[in-house]
């Protein structure tokens, strides 16, 4: 049995909070440059190119990519080795968000009741997603979602009959109909299978994937090619002020369900789609 103190882990989750909000992953970076490349409308090659320098700057300057500074989402593959010691997970989780949205002067986007409106101060709480892994680190992944993208983002519980077309109408139309709101060139995350909130989940950790990798399912990998070429059909571009490229690519993670139903959710990440992790071993 290995241990890990908590407040190792809120040491990690706000150095994570800045490196994410401040530093474009090199994926991504590599995604803008080559979208720019290729990019036919001259306008849109302009944002493209906005947009790298815009990455350049917050990089160098120790600055915030976007004022939306997001909703700290957060992964945890803990290892089932692993003992954590000095108190509650959740709450050095969330200490870590509060200290490093107030060092790294990142904006507060949280509100404590979602009807009455009142600004926590703090950005906490985050939302935490676990999972028990085999072995004895502790991998904390954390996303900062901004809700441009996120309100664009939808699920539909589709019939089995529907099939394939049903999917990829469902996920085009959602894209065509979000249009500029997420900032694109965006990141499509797509889950199919499971449950609502199954299919909803897998959406989201779809986003985390490298930009541009294959699913290495193989029926998923051809749908993920053709929605990409679907989606920057549509003409939508940089920025929405038009262009051949919509989004940067399309991730698609699938998992069992039931006979009677075929969940699909997309949760759309925007041009930055911040995300930093750390592995932390156990002692």
């Amino acid at each position: 049995m290995k241990t890990i103190h908590t407040d190792q882990i809120a040491e990690a989750v706000e150095k994570l909070c800045m490196d994410a909000n401040y530093l474009l992953s090199p994926d991504i970076a590599a995604a803008l440059e080559n979208a720019a490349c290729r990019e036919r409308s001259p306008n849109g090659r302009m944002i493209l190119e906005s947009l790298q320098r815009n990455a350049e700057i917050a990089r160098n300057e120790a600055m915030a990519i976007c004022q939306d500074t997001g909703m700290a989402v957060v992964f945890l593959e803990i290892g089932q080795e692993v003992h954590i010691t000095g108190g509650s997970l959740t709450e050095a989780v969330n200490e870590g968000v509060r200290r490093g949205y107030r060092k790294g002067f990142l904006r507060n986007s949280v509100v404590r009741h979602p009807l009455c409106r009142e600004n926590t101060g703090d950005n906490t709480p985050a939302v935490i997603h676990t999972e028990i892994v085999p072995g004895s680190r502790l991998k904390i992944e954390l996303a900062p979602k901004g809700f441009g993208s996120e309100n664009m983002s939808a699920v539909a519980m589709l019939k089995p009959s529907d099939g394939m077309t049903g999917v990829k109408d469902f996920i085009v139309k959602t894209v065509s109909e979000a249009g500029p709101n997420p900032c694109p060139p965006i990141i499509v995350g797509v889950g199919i299978g499971g449950t609502l909130e199954k299919a909803a989940l897998l959406s989201k950790r779809a986003l985390l994937r490298p930009v541009g990798s294959i699913s290495e399912d193989p029926v998923s990998a051809t749908l993920e090619k053709e929605l990409l070429e679907s989606i920057n059909a549509l003409g939508i571009g940089p920025a929405g002020i038009g262009g051949s490229t919509t989004a940067l690519a399309v991730h698609i993670e699938v998992f069992p369900t039931h006979i009677a139903g075929l969940p699909v959710a997309v949760n759309i990440g925007c041009h930055a789609t911040r995300h930093a992790s750390v592995v932390l071993d156990g002692m």
